[in-house]
């Protein structure tokens, strides 16, 4: 039973949480104009544009695991590395399809409407993203699994920001389209800039409020990772979502789950690789690792597969089919944790 001091505790840093999401809801705000912008001026496709916006909404995550290896609670790091890649999934998907469905509810009459239970997406979102994050997991798994090398070192750090160097090319060289000119204002530049730099104000606060939640609470480091922190992390994720999916870039709105959680299970693993963090528990480790995956699996497949009236989409079962995975995966977690 927590005494008073602690509620009060409990609290402030619940509230100190609330404001760094409140300063990420602002931030990712400001992307979605210049994300399109960026595009036309680059002649990237949608998911070589979601790639580009991974690297601010990603940065919560990456900010929040190098709080985490400076101060010696790498712990936290890793549960939000992984707590982050498996909630955002079915969390993104679901936030562009209400959007989508707000969408073509506000469109002006006599305007064509897309299918309100169908969210279409560009055939890129499955092989410019989701393809190459599978294999992006699959080399987070070579370098940690293993007996021999078990556990993240240096050398994995450098191994994973070449890994994503890769990565980034392959998806703004491939299905580059035509250039267009685009005038950007003074003004437009410092709000992206204020934007980014909003997103990662709440990293080194996110660790510390993690770091005695679970402290007051009585649980471990890495469970608060893997429940507060990456749900708190993937807060960005979800307003940008929403923001992009509303102003009609449904693929870029739904490929930046799969742009972001590249960046986290390549870049965010480097100032852990740096710190050489160990893994004291495997089993809870190998779990969500194998659900970080699932999920990569099931939205790959659910867009090639899509729906009867066509192919790249997600209809409105499959997206509750990954909140029902999501579901599966707090009862797993559960089992293990009791």
């Amino acid at each position: 039973m927590l005494l008073v001091g602690e509620n009060v505790d409990l609290l402030l840093w619940t509230l100190a949480l609330v404001g760094a999401i409140l300063s990420a809801h602002w931030g990712a705000d400001q992307l979605s104009v210049p994300l399109q912008k960026l595009r036309q001026q680059w002649g990237l496709s949608e998911a070589a544009g979601a790639a580009l916006v991974a690297l601010a909404t990603a940065s919560p995550e990456i900010g929040t695991n190098t709080a985490s290896a400076l101060r010696g609670l790498s712990d936290i790091g890793l549960g939000n590395l992984l707590g982050s890649n498996i909630i955002s999934v079915p969390a993104i998907v679901v936030v562009a399809y209400l959007a989508n469905r707000r969408r073509t509810a506000d469109s002006p009459p006599g305007s064509p409407l897309p299918d309100r239970h169908l969210l279409r997406v560009k055939r890129e979102a499955l092989t410019v993203q989701a393809l190459p994050y599978l294999g992006v997991i699959g080399v987070a798994a070579l370098l940690t699994l293993p007996p021999a090398w078990q556990g993240l070192q240096p050398i994995d750090g450098y191994i994973m920001v070449g890994i994503y160097g890769l990565y980034l090319a392959q998806a703004i060289l491939r299905k580059r389209q035509q250039r267009e000119p685009v005038d950007w204002s003074s003004r437009e530049v410092w709000v992206a800039i204020a934007g980014v730099l909003a997103l990662s104000f709440g990293a080194y606060l996110t660790v510390t409020a993690t770091e005695n939640i679970v402290s007051i609470l009585g649980i471990s480091q890495l469970i608060g990772g893997l429940f507060i922190t990456s749900t708190l992390s993937i807060a960005p994720e979800v307003f940008a979502t929403w923001s992009v999916a509303r102003s009609g870039q449904v693929t870029a709105a739904t490929a930046s789950v799969i742009a972001d959680n590249t960046a986290t299970m390549s870049l965010a693993l480097v100032p852990l690789a740096l710190v050489s963090t160990p893994i004291d528990d495997m089993v809870l480790f190998l779990v969500n690792l194998g659900f970080v995956t699932l999920f990569a699996a099931a939205y790959g497949g659910l867009i090639h597969l899509g729906d009867d009236r066509g192919k790249y989409s997600f209809a409105t079962w499959e997206v509750a089919s990954l909140v029902g995975l999501y579901g599966v995966y707090l009862v797993v977690m559960l089992g293990l944790i009791i």
